[in-house]
């Protein structure tokens, strides 16, 4: 290996170590008593945020800080459809400010997490980057991030940084093991409520769907050949009490086709709370309309 490679590695590898250290305040050891360590994210003084997928049914956890310090912390609001977990705790300790980081693919990132005696740290790519999606329990993520990564399951939910230390976000597992982050943008975006009222109320149909084909005769008319049909009506849900019933095949809400869950869960963001749409639907061999007044889906 010639001395310019060497140079080049060593410059390297020390521009990592040096990153390590200002990662290191960012990156919270949280432990439940009778559940694994996870890892969360310093957000701001008193609050961090970690991956909701992976959080245990309690109410309060302790979370060692960046400083060693230990503080129990209080579960403050919970979002599965963003897969972000706020807990609150008393701390005079503040994360150091990060630039934001814009994500680009084939740049080089580095995803911290809790390690027993300290942080752990992982190295890899931005594999992909795509416009923002929503997720299946309904939440607008505003950038799909895809890293070229593996993370151990007690780290899933540190901190994700860029090879210039700007904070990309939040690493969050995804579907068949693939790595994401969940970007600062989102959190940022439903920090408040959560802090403040412990959810983010989305809007609910109260029912259960199933992808299914429009009827051949009926085609041409509703033009469209796939709809959801409906398999379960919640008793006493905005459904219910506008007098949809089961074996309703819904074509669209609130003016948009649909044929997937996930659509439905676009349509019905948090703006949808208190909104009445219209729902356009084979019923009995007919079509119909029927207008339903959006409700909060319901705390877990």
């Amino acid at each position: 290996m010639t001395e310019a490679a060497k140079d080049m590695l060593s410059g390297f590898s020390d521009a990592l170590a040096e990153q390590e250290q200002l990662a290191r305040p960012l990156v919270v050891k949280i432990s439940a008593q009778g559940h694994r360590v996870r890892s969360g994210v310093l957000w701001r003084n008193g609050v961090a945020v970690a991956s909701e997928q992976g959080f245990p049914d309690v109410d309060e956890a302790m979370t060692t800080l960046g400083d060693g310090n230990t503080i129990t912390a209080r579960v403050a609001g919970r979002d599965p459809g963003t897969n972000v977990i706020a807990l609150r705790f008393d701390s005079t300790l503040a994360p150091a400010p990060l630039p934001a980081a814009e994500p680009r693919p084939g740049a080089l990132v580095v995803a911290y997490g809790a390690a027993e005696d300290g942080v752990s740290v992982r190295l890899g790519v931005i594999h992909s980057v795509g416009p923002a999606w929503h997720s299946r329990a309904g939440g607008r993520i505003d950038r799909r991030i895809l890293l070229d990564i593996s993370l151990a399951r007690r780290e899933e939910g540190g901190p994700v940084l860029d090879a210039s230390g700007g904070l990309l976000g939040m690493s969050t597992s995804g579907p068949r093991g693939r790595v994401l982050v969940i970007p600062s943008a989102t959190i940022e975006s439903v920090i408040e409520p959560l802090l403040a009222k412990g959810r983010i109320e989305r809007g609910w149909l109260g029912v259960a769907l199933q992808p299914v084909l429009v009827p051949e005769a009926l085609r041409s008319e509703a033009g469209q050949s796939h709809g959801l049909i409906i398999m379960g009506v919640s008793q006493d849900g905005p459904a219910a009490l506008a007098n949809v019933q089961v074996g309703d095949v819904v074509l669209s809400v609130g003016g948009e086709r649909i044929a997937s869950a996930a659509a439905v869960a676009r349509r019905l963001g948090p703006e949808a709370v208190g909104q009445q749409i219209e729902l356009r639907l084979i019923r009995a061999g007919a079509l119909q309309t029927v207008k339903v007044t959006i409700r909060a889906q319901p705390a877990r």
